[in-house]
């Protein structure tokens, strides 16, 4: 029997009746309406937003020219790859299960097709989760940001091409490392092969790294912040808050052939004069910004759009510097702000007229430099991060701007970031220097408490005061101290749920909904992007360092070998040692005798130690090996696959 404090046994014995029967309940596991607690918190919160001038209404619908006769855009499969009509069910007021004013985002991004942004420049939008913005050159089209996927980017190119007229695509334009600004470009190959494509400096480097260590971990993450396994509705999904939803396509990526360096370089490209931003390590690591003199249009990219970004995504990602990305915008607005009259984005809709555009600038500005600036003084007065995000409130002169509300990112979610970039995850605590893990840490608190009885009771009636947070930090020790404890499940999805109900990030909103569908039995989304572009452009040292991150070292054990690698369709050549359970692989090095000879091409090589195909199929096709055949087998078992569908909300 666990050991309890005295006054905790009497607290169990007190209320034992009451949790008794909630322990003999059966669970209740589906979706529920907003409580009580969560239409009075939505009514309070309608009552704190700014008010609505109609500007943003008006933007999104200007230019409109036409939409997809076909829809939803689907692959050669016939399978959908983006619904652009996914949330045309959002009309009219909010339901209690939506916050208003994530409800009065996701309304703007209904409208889909292709738009008139300029003279002789448009976009689509809603076509995929990014904009296409086209530029007509004197010959063809140049693209900026070819979104995410193939088949989107064709179906944009045809609605292009229909009512304005066929052109060629003379050239391309990547403005920073993030797939859904590249990964349809293979939709402009011709015959003749792809156009000039200008990207930011060190693009092909920062996309590689940005994906490839992390990535399986960063696909999990992605399921919940895109909310990708949820149902559409007012109870389910409603949007990311930048986007009607992510494409689920073909992905490619195409290598730029040009590459832009410094902030003033110019491009005249098939007779377009572009003028270049570098904003390096803002929304990612290698992003530039344009602008077009004589169409008088600013390209923002993404780092100010119609909602707050992440310092520090959900999904997993370098902490970004907000401080230099107040610097970049500071700098756009002293370069561009006095002559851009349209202001285009990577996501969401323009800005028209010279006023608006400073507008959002400046309160662009202002909100991450408030969000810096703020962090940094309360750690430096010793706040811990969570105490940070707690008080943190940004001044109503920069929220009464729309777009720096939080529908994607959060203050909260921000402020921490901030504080991980200059002293890292550990809030100065001495106690959390070396705490249990989750499951130990569960089963000591459930202990100490009295019980899965006393935290039910617990939970209960803290949700029926509507303090949500509370009942699901107690309802995830029990999860996890007892997984079996099937009411603890029902109760923490109830919680959630609340919690995504209340929440005005899409992206809080859809991690919430997530975690409460999978404590309900949903299963976790099969989602995987594979690019194999992005595999064939990675270098072979990088590939072999993921793949050391794979190693077993239960597995290898204390076995040594090297390899002497070449890689046949790169003309690269890798030695390649295992000791000590370390796999280091060292580009152009060579020794007089290694214990393996093998001469493969990279799809062999992915085939022996990702997709364990057997050895005699590699060498049938093509494979050479000798040396210590044992030895390599030994280690290719060792490598381990990753799930791709591991447990986030319970053990």
């Amino acid at each position: 029997m666990r050991q309890l404090q005295f006054a905790n046994i009497l607290v169990v014995v007190f209320s034992l009746g009451f949790t008794n029967s909630l322990l003999a309940e059966t669970p209740d596991f589906k979706i529920k309406p907003a409580s009580p607690a969560t239409i009075a918190a939505q009514e309070k919160f309608r009552g704190s937003l700014p008010a609505d001038n109609g500007q943003d209404a008006e933007f999104v619908q200007r230019g409109f020219i036409a939409t997809l006769e076909q829809l939803p855009i689907v692959n050669r499969d016939g399978k959908v790859v983006f619904n652009p009509n996914r949330l045309d069910w959002i009309t009219g007021p909010a339901p209690a299960t939506v916050n208003p004013s994530l409800w009065r985002q996701m309304k703007l991004f209904k409208q889909h097709g292709l738009f008139e942004v300029a003279e002789d420049v448009w976009q689509t939008r809603g076509l995929d989760g990014s904009n296409m913005t086209i530029v007509r050159g004197d010959t063809g089209w140049i693209i900026i940001d070819p979104l995410m996927m193939l088949e989107t980017a064709e179906a944009s190119l045809q609605l292009l091409n229909k009512h304005l007229g066929r052109r060629p695509v003379t050239a391309v334009l990547y403005t920073h490392s993030h797939p859904d600004h590249f990964g349809g470009a293979r939709a402009f190959l011709d015959g003749d092969g792809m156009p000039p494509i200008l990207a930011p400096e060190h693009f092909v480097k920062e996309t590689i790294a940005e994906y490839l260590m992390a990535g399986n971990a960063m696909t999990r993450r992605t399921t919940y912040q895109f909310g990708l396994g949820l149902e559409t509705g007012p109870q389910g999904y409603v949007g990311s808050g930048l986007a009607i939803e992510p494409a689920l396509g073909t992905i490619g990526f195409i290598p730029p052939t040009d590459t832009i360096r410094e902030t003033g370089e110019t491009r005249v490209l098939d007779g377009v004069t572009f003028e270049f931003q570098m904003v390096p390590h803002t929304e990612a690591p290698a992003e530039m910004n344009l602008y077009l003199p004589d169409q008088k249009v600013l390209y923002i990219s993404e780092f100010a759009i119609c909602t707050m970004h992440n310092t520090q995504t959900p999904r997993g990602a370098l902490v970004r510097d907000s401080l230099q990305w107040a610097a970049y915008i500071t700098d756009a607005i002293t370069l561009y702000a006095d002559r851009a009259e349209v202001m285009a984005a990577g996501h969401c809709w323009p800005k028209f007229g010279n006023d608006a555009v400073r507008k959002h600038l400046a309160a662009q500005r202002d909100n991450y430099k408030y969000i810096h600036d703020q962090s940094v003084r309360l750690m430096n007065n010793g706040l811990t991060p969570t105490e940070i995000s707690e008080l943190l409130v940004v001044p109503a002169g920069i929220t009464d701007e729309w777009s720096t509300r939080g529908y994607y990112a959060t203050v909260r979610h921000n402020a921490k970031g901030v504080y991980q970039r200059y002293i890292g995850w550990w809030d100065g605590i001495p106690a959390h220097l070396d705490m249990h893990p989750t499951v130990a840490r569960a089963e000591r608190y459930v202990n100490l408490m009295g019980g899965a009885g006393r935290i039910l009771q617990e939970a209960q009636t803290a949700m029926n005061k509507g303090d949500y947070r509370w009942s699901a930090e107690i309802l995830n020790h029990l999860v996890f101290a007892e997984p079996g404890q099937s009411t603890a499940h029902a109760l923490l999805a109830d919680s959630y749920e609340q919690m995504g109900y209340q929440a005005e990030s899409a992206v809080w909103r859809n991690i919430y909904l997530t975690g409460a569908a999978e404590l309900r039995g949903a299963p976790a989304p099969d989602f995987w992007l594979s690019n194999p572009d992005l595999v064939a452009a990675t270098p072979a040292t990088a590939f072999l360092d993921l793949i050391a991150t794979r190693l077993n070292p239960d597995k290898i054990g204390a076995r040594e070998m090297t390899i002497a690698l070449t890689i046949t369709d790169t003309q690269e050549s890798v030695l390649v040692s295992v000791r000590n359970a370390v796999m280091v692989s060292e580009k152009g090095k060579s020794i007089a005798d290694p214990a393996i000879t093998m001469n493969a091409t990279r799809d062999m090589l992915m085939g022996l130690f990702v997709y364990n195909t057997a050895l005699e199929q590699l060498q049938a096709a093509g494979l050479q090996l000798t040396g210590d055949v044992e030895a390599l087998l030994s280690l290719r078992s060792a490598i381990e696959a990753s799930p791709t569908d591991y447990p986030i909300v319970t053990p």
